[in-house]
C-alpha cells in the first residue's frame, strides 16, 4: 500500500554521543538558542562547551509543560538576541517548548494562528528555526514529531502546532542523559513510551515502516520497562527505554496514536498530573474497549491481530495472549504505584465534556475504530 514517512534529517543514537554537541551545533549556525528545563545549571557543562566552540547561547528556562502564554512570552524577550537556530536539552515538554520556539520565533502573528482545535491552523509561513533535540527521558519521542504540544489552561486542552518541517534537522540521544532521572520520573515516561508503541501499532494509518518500528520497541519495553525502575543504573536497560522512546517517536509521527492521547490531550489540560501517568491510566480500558468494539463491528480489522502480536513481543512468550498484555499493563501500573484518574481529582461529572473535547483531538484519528460517546465515557470509568 501507499504510504509516507518522516523523521529528522538525522539521528545519532548511543551512550556519549551528547559530546558531539558543539561540532554538530556549529553546522547549524552561530548563535544558539538554547532551550532547558527549569534548572540551567544542569546543563552547565553543555553550555561551556558550546561557548568553548565560539557559540554564545541564549538560554531559555521551561518549567513544566509549556503553555501558549510561557511560549509567547519566551519568544518576545528571545527575538531581540536573533538567535539562528536552537537545542533542546531536556523532556519531551522542553523540546516540545524549542520546537515550537524555532517554529514561531521566524513566522509572524500569535501562536493561536497556528494551533488546531482552538486556533485557526494557518500553515507557518517561514519554515522553522533548525533544532537539535537532546532528549533527557524515556518517554515522549519527541526528538523525532513534527509536533509541540502546549497547554491552553482558558480552553482547558493541551493542542499541537504541527507541520512537517518542525522535525528536528537533528536528534542527539545519547541514553547517559537519562540515568538521573527520579523514579517517579522513569516510571511516567516509561509507560508513555510504551503506550506510544501500542497505539500506533494498531492505528488504522499503521504501515509496514512504522510496524516494524513498534515491533522492535515493544520488544525492549517488554524486557526493561520494570527493570528500568528496579534498577536505575542498568545501562542496557537505560539504553532500551531510550531506544523505545525513539522508536515510538518515529511511529506516532508517521501512524498517529489513538484513543489514549486522544483522552490525555484534553486530561492534561484540566490537570498537573504527568502526561504518562494518565497514559498509564487510561491504556487498559482503552486496550479492552478498542478489542470489544473491533470483535462486535470489524471482526477483520487487522489491529485485533495486532493486539495478539504485541503481546507476543510484549512478554517475549509465542503463547502470550492480548489479554495477558492487559493483565501485564495493569500489574506494572500497580508496581509503579501510579494513580487512576479519580486520585488525580476527576470523576463522573466530569465525563461528557472530556468526551465531547477529546473526539475532536488529532490522536483520536489515529485510533483503529471510532468510538462512540458512550464507549469513550466507559473508558474514562473504568479509569477511574
Amino acid at each position: 500500500m501507499p504510504f509516507e514517512f518522516a523523521t529528522a534529517a538525522r539521528i545519532i543514537f548511543g551512550a556519549g554521543t551528547a559530546e558531539q554537541l558543539p561540532e554538530l551545533a556549529s553546522g547549524l549556525g552561530c548563535r544558539p538558542l538554547l532551550v532547558v528545563g527549569a534548572n540551567p545549571a544542569r546543563h552547565s557543562q553543555r553550555i561551556d562547551s558550546l561557548a568553548r566552540s565560539d557559540l554564545a547561547c541564549t538560554v531559555v528556562s521551561v518549567a513544566g509543560e509549556p503553555s501558549i502564554a510561557t511560549i509567547e512570552a519566551a519568544r518576545a524577550e528571545v527575538r531581540r538576541s536573533r538567535c539562528d537556530m536552537v537545542v533542546a536539552i531536556g523532556g519531551g515538554s522542553v523540546i516540545d517548548s524549542g520546537k515550537a520556539l524555532a517554529a514561531l520565533i521566524p513566522n509572524p502573528g500569535e501562536a493561536l494562528d497556528y494551533l488546531e482545535v482552538i486556533g485557526a491552523g494557518e500553515k507557518l509561513t517561514v519554515p522553522p528555526l533548525p533544532v537539535i533535540a537532546l532528549p533527557t527521558t524515556a518517554g515522549t519521542g519527541a526528538e523525532v514529531t513534527k509536533n509541540a504540544v502546549l497547554g491552553s489552561p482558558e480552553h482547558g486542552v493541551k493542542v499541537s502546532l504541527r507541520d512537517n518541517r518542525m522535525l528536528p534537522d537533528i536528534a542527539l540521544v545519547d541514553p547517559l542523559l537519562t540515568h538521573s532521572l527520579p523514579p517517579a520520573a522513569t516510571a511516567s515516561t516509561g509507560m508513555d513510551a510504551l503506550t506510544q508503541l501500542l497505539e500506533p501499532f494498531v492505528s488504522h494509518l499503521a504501515n509496514p515502516l512504522t510496524d516494524a518500528l513498534c515491533a522492535a520497541g515493544l520488544r525492549r519495553a517488554g524486557r526493561s520497562l520494570r527493570r528500568v525502575l528496579a534498577e536505575p543504573n542498568d545501562a542496557d536497560a537505560r539504553a532500551d527505554m531510550a531506544l523505545a522512546s525513539l522508536l515510538g517517536g518515529l511511529a506516532l509521527a508517521n501512524a498517529k496514536l489513538g484513543a489514549v492521547h486522544g483522552f490525555a490531550g484534553v486530561l492534561g489540560g484540566l490537570t498537573g498530573a504527568p502526561h504518562g501517568t494518565i497514559c498509564a491510566a487510561l491504556l487498559p480500558g482503552v486496550m479492552q474497549a478498542n478489542m470489544t468494539v473491533l470483535t462486535e463491528r470489524a471482526a477483520d480489522s487487522s489491529a485485533l491481530e495486532k493486539y495478539e502480536r504485541a503481546a507476543r513481543l510484549l512478554l517475549d512468550s509465542h503463547d502470550a495472549t492480548a489479554q495477558d498484555a492487559l493483565g501485564w499493563i495493569n500489574e506494572t501500573s500497580r508496581l509503579f504505584d501510579l494513580p487512576r484518574l479519580g486520585e488525580l481529582g476527576f470523576a463522573k461529572a466530569d465525563f461528557a465534556d472530556i468526551v465531547a473535547k477529546s473526539q475532536d483531538s488529532s490522536s483520536m484519528q489515529g485510533n483503529p475504530i471510532r468510538l462512540d460517546a458512550r464507549e469513550l465515557a466507559a473508558i474514562l470509568a473504568a479509569a477511574l
